[in-house]
């Protein structure tokens, strides 16, 4: 099971802002040098809770851009895109070229997005995101994978669109999808070559999660065990510093308490586990990659 981590990219609770991106590099490549398979980027132009209140965050795809150029193993990858912030068409190419720059590392996750005042900010309709999401997904897909699309939609065109050069990949980028509502869980049966599942810890929810996936790869004549199977977790260490606000559960305990947590993950199906930890710092990421360590069996 691969492993790999989140670089919250948003304010974090000992500053006002965001860490500076030299400080995000900085863990992206000791993510790497530990042995961690992959590193994430949230896909945000800030967060609004309140007219009052703006959270600044940095522009994902600039930044997993420039994590590209700065790492050269790890994988990288999006949780997840918006996709109705950028033309999918536009994204596909955008995906192409950040796999060739990564030499074939990038993991492209989508979704239709979730936080309305964004879409305000920026100009973009919030409404029917799941049939736009849709429309996407009949765009990017057959452009990563066969370098054209003929498309006219409701919402999107892309006539006689092609991506050329292709990047280092015949196929592109694997897609991730994530999502659990019943029309998610079709697109992801029908587009996606990996699924998501966010914050859920409680196996009998995950078991119930895994067993609508299930259904809806039956329901569209897809063979379950063709879609690896991801999560984004949660780690928190309040003795190395302060926790966001938002991150009321995640996983604790002694390093050993946790490795044990990882092999449940794995018993269950899962391919993928990507780490969302708190404090946002060396010190946390060095004791999630000793988890990691004895969970593989390779702590000294």
């Amino acid at each position: 099971m691969k492993i790999g981590v989140k670089l919250w990219s948003a304010p974090v609770p000992e500053r006002e802002g965001p860490l500076p991106y030299s400080e995000l590099r900085d863990l992206a490549r000791m993510a790497e040098e530990l042995g961690l398979d992959s590193v994430w980027i949230m896909d945000h132009v800030f967060f609004r809770w309140s007219e009052e209140t703006t959270q600044g965050v940095w522009e994902s795809w600039t930044t997993l851009s420039a994590l590209a150029a700065a790492t050269t193993r790890i994988e990288l990858g999006t949780l997840v895109l918006c996709t109705p912030f950028r033309n999918p068409a536009l994204l596909a190419k955008m995906a192409a070229t950040l796999d060739e720059v990564s030499a074939g590392r990038l993991i492209l996750g989508l979704g239709a997005g979730w936080h309305s005042p964004e879409f305000d900010a920026l100009g973009i309709p919030f409404d029917h995101r799941v049939s736009r999401f849709e429309e996407a997904l009949a765009i990017i897909k057959p452009l990563l994978r066969d370098g054209r699309v003929d498309f006219e939609g409701r919402y999107y065109r892309a006539p006689n669109c092609e991506i050329t050069p292709r990047g280092p990949r015949a196929d592109g980028p694997p897609i991730l999808i994530g999502g659990f509502g019943p029309r998610m869980l079709r697109l992801t049966a029908s587009y996606a070559d990996m699924w998501n599942i966010t914050a859920v810890q409680d196996p009998d929810v995950l078991q119930q999660r895994l067993a609508g996936l299930r259904a809806a790869c039956e329901r569209e004549g897809r063979d379950p065990d063709t879609l690896a199977v991801t999560a984004q977790l949660q780690v928190g260490y309040p003795d190395l510093g302060p926790l966001p606000g938002w991150m009321q559960t995640y996983l604790s305990g002694s390093d050993e308490d946790i490795a044990a947590q990882l092999a449940q993950y794995e018993d269950l199906g899962f391919s993928h586990l990507m780490f969302q930890f708190a404090p946002l710092s060396a010190a946390a990421l060095t004791r999630l990659a000793n988890t990691v360590d004895i969970y593989r069996g390779r702590a000294a």
